[in-house]
């Protein structure tokens, strides 16, 4: 156990990994385009590659094993193991159960494996380079994993599907194509550094530059710029308080193509049992939000106090609104699930107690509306 004072040892592995590979692009991929050029099957064979590692992380290691957010059939899940070893962020069984931890104890210097608490480098690359406590593996939070026999054979026979994913399969592209070492340099070794960072993007930037608009209770942010080159993975606000969902852009305009991967597979029988969290879910989280919003507004207005007491009406008003269909939404719930157990529920009536459902999540929306009207007049005030 190291001090206060102590340093941990380096992780030998990750820091030639991590220092050599990118050394190795800024000066050996210049000279090659100078001396040689690239071929356009180079040039395919790196964005190619490097989407199919995103979207393994982002699909397989992410949402599929880490969160449990749908079901795959065993070709999808081998397809995801592969490319997901080739992105050399470890096997699923390390990242999955390290990612619960950071779910679990999320800003918590001590407990969270890449901490924001502890600086952008320590969150970004930083708890790879040492043998931090917080960063051991612990299993306990995995027992679905490690009972899980792809999962268990990547594990096992991790630094083989490495090689043969980072060294094999881009030399033999490069040989059916022509262009054995341009293919090496952009499809292996640029579009691993590339592959590597963009990932490392979501523990850092994620957690420092964005808004909050479904809770302020961790500093995961939404970024639809960040969402553009992590394949979705930058709505994460979202993301950390609705962690089961299968989507991160909730919003039908919000670029998340694994998202729309896992879908679009769930159509051919291939994902299946998407978990999906409810609309008057999220519309309650972002309606909380913008009470505090709002009334952070009020509290710092230096308008005439009539004013601001009339606005705190309206504030109180309207949160009674609130607090009314929260309690009517429980209770519909309540006869809902009553009505299941007993067994003596109709279509009719489902379809009922849906126009319910979607009665009160259409009347937050509206709600919400007001809301953002009142929090610019309080702005303005």
């Amino acid at each position: 156990m190291t001090t206060a004072t102590e340093r941990p040892p380096i992780n030998w592995a990750a820091a030639i990994v991590l220092t050599a590979t990118p050394v190795a692009a800024a000066t050996i991929i210049p000279w090659y385009a100078f001396n040689f050029d690239f071929s356009t099957s180079a040039w395919v064979s790196f964005i190619t590659l490097l989407w199919l590692n995103g979207l393994s992380i982002t699909g397989g290691y992410h949402r599929l094993w880490a969160h449990r957010a749908y079901e795959a059939h065993w070709s999808l899940r081998i397809f995801y193991m592969l490319f997901g070893a080739m992105a050399i962020q470890n096997s699923i069984l390390i990242w999955a159960s390290g990612h619960r931890t950071h779910h679990r104890h999320v800003d918590e210097v001590d407990s969270d494996p890449y901490s924001i608490n502890r600086g952008f480098w320590f969150a970004h690359i930083g708890w790879m380079l040492r043998k931090y406590p917080s960063g051991e593996a612990n299993f306990s939070n995995a027992n679905d994993l490690r009972n899980d026999k792809i999962v268990m054979f990547q594990h096992n026979h991790y630094l083989a599907i490495v090689l043969a994913m980072n060294v094999g399969l881009p030399l033999a592209l490069g040989w059916m194509t022509g262009d054995v070492w341009g293919v090496f340099l952009l499809g292996g070794l640029l579009r691993l550094v590339v592959s590597h960072h963009v990932t490392f993007f979501i523990n850092s930037l994620c957690h420092m530059w964005g808004t909050r608009p479904y809770t302020d209770e961790n500093t995961a942010r939404d970024n639809p710029v960040l969402a553009l080159v992590t394949y979705g993975e930058g709505y994460h606000n979202y993301h950390h308080i609705f962690q089961y969902d299968y989507r991160n852009g909730v919003k039908w305009w919000q670029f998340d193509p694994t998202k729309w991967l896992i879908l679009s597979l769930s159509w051919v029988g291939i994902t299946r049992n998407l978990k999906r969290c409810s609309n008057f879910a999220i519309q309650k989280a972002q309606l909380t939000m913008q009470f505090k919003r709002t009334e952070r507004q009020i509290e710092k207005r230096q308008a005439r106090k009539a004013d601001v007491e009339a606005l705190k009406l309206r504030m109180a008003n309207e949160y009674e609104t609130f607090s009314a269909a929260l309690q009517e939404w429980a209770k519909i719930k309540e006869e809902w699930y009553a009505g299941k157990k007993a067994e003596f529920q109709q279509k009719w009536e489902d379809a009922k107690f849906h126009d319910r459902f979607k009665e009160i999540e259409y009347r937050l929306k509206l709600q919400r509306k007001r809301m953002r009207a009142l929090a610019l007049q309080a702005a303005s005030a």
